[in-house]
């Protein structure tokens, strides 16, 4: 059996799709059919069903995925023992949550490539959770570990996240003192029933009120508030990508949270994996520790606004 027809198995049953399997080959669909049926009549065995919804795996296709899997790993393997020894190469698809994968993953994905010039980084940013075992990744960063599933997951960094608005729109509404303050502002956060993950329900641990202007993307939402459309929660480490936003009742309204690495548990064994990790992992809390670092230089050392003088203090933590 090639194993290269057992790859491309492996690409359909994962993405249940043709063209999307393509995509991931670097195929075109008909090539993928061709080598699925190539496959199929070798067998014998009728490995897919086409359904409305794609390509749905037979109970024989379903019994040829554990060894295709273990022959997966085991051409992994053969690569990797001579990758380790030098620059890393081959595909690393990243998946990650909006706000890490645009403030955070660029600056990441350029000093993985600069380090290892023949490595190719895939940064996916979905505003949802990734499905490791259908390998819609290599790698996946959340906002909460999982709690079901065959996954191992290690916890990256802490991070801050405050309320904050663009100069523009505090100079042209009320100041804010307080907490209380925050009514009859425009608030702008996730659609309610868009929120993937209970992290992500920020404002409703700030006690304002519901957003008025909404998006399941977090960089919609920042560009929003660089707009001048209201006031929402921001990571800190995405505000120095936001000239003109700053935070706002720093000391009053804080939120903690952490990012966490996940990879599928049979990915354990994997020594390119492994140390592709340990890079990604140690080049994430280097960038928090930096952009944070500047917003705090930043609010330390700009003058004060009269927003600052109507508080009587300055709005930075």
């Amino acid at each position: 059996m090639d194993w290269d027809d057992l790859r491309v198995f492996l690409a359909v049953a994962r993405t249940e799709s043709l063209s999307r399997a393509g995509a991931r080959l670097g195929m075109n669909a008909s090539t993928v059919g061709r080598r699925i049926a190539r496959l199929e009549g070798g067998l014998g065995r009728v490995l897919f069903a086409k359904t409305p919804q794609g390509y749905a795996l037979t109970p024989e296709g379903q019994r040829l995925v554990p060894p295709a899997e273990a022959a997966e790993r085991a051409a992994q393997d053969a690569g990797e023992a001579l990758a380790l020894a030098g620059g890393l190469t081959g595909q690393l698809r990243i998946g990650a949550p909006d706000g890490c994968a645009n403030y955070l993953l660029p600056q990441v994905a350029a000093g993985l490539c600069r380090d290892h010039p023949g490595l190719e980084v895939q940064i996916v940013a979905l505003p949802r959770v990734f499905n490791l075992t259908r390998r819609e990744a290599d790698m996946a960063i959340a906002v909460s570990p999982p709690q079901t599933g065959r996954a191992v997951v290690q916890k990256i960094t802490d991070y801050r996240l405050h309320l904050a608005a663009h100069d523009d729109y505090l100079a042209r509404h009320p100041p804010i003192t307080r907490r209380a303050d925050l009514r009859g502002h425009r608030m702008i956060g996730y659609i309610a029933d868009m929120i993937f993950d209970r992290e992500l329900d920020y404002l409703a641990e700030t006690g304002a009120e519901a957003a008025a202007l909404t998006s399941n993307s977090v960089s919609v939402q920042m560009q929003a508030i660089r707009a001048g459309g209201g006031i929402g929660i921001v990571h800190d480490f995405a505000i120095p990508f936001a000239p003109g936003v700053r935070r706002v009742l720093a000391d009053e309204v804080s939120l903690g949270r952490a990012f966490w690495l996940i990879r599928h548990a049979d990915d354990k064994r994997s020594g390119r994996l492994s140390r592709l990790t340990e890079e990604v992992t140690t080049a994430i809390r280097r960038e928090v520790a930096r952009l944070e670092a500047e917003v705090a230089r930043a609010e330390a050392g700009r003058p004060p606004t009269a927003g600052d003088l109507t508080q009587g203090k300055l709005a930075s933590s």
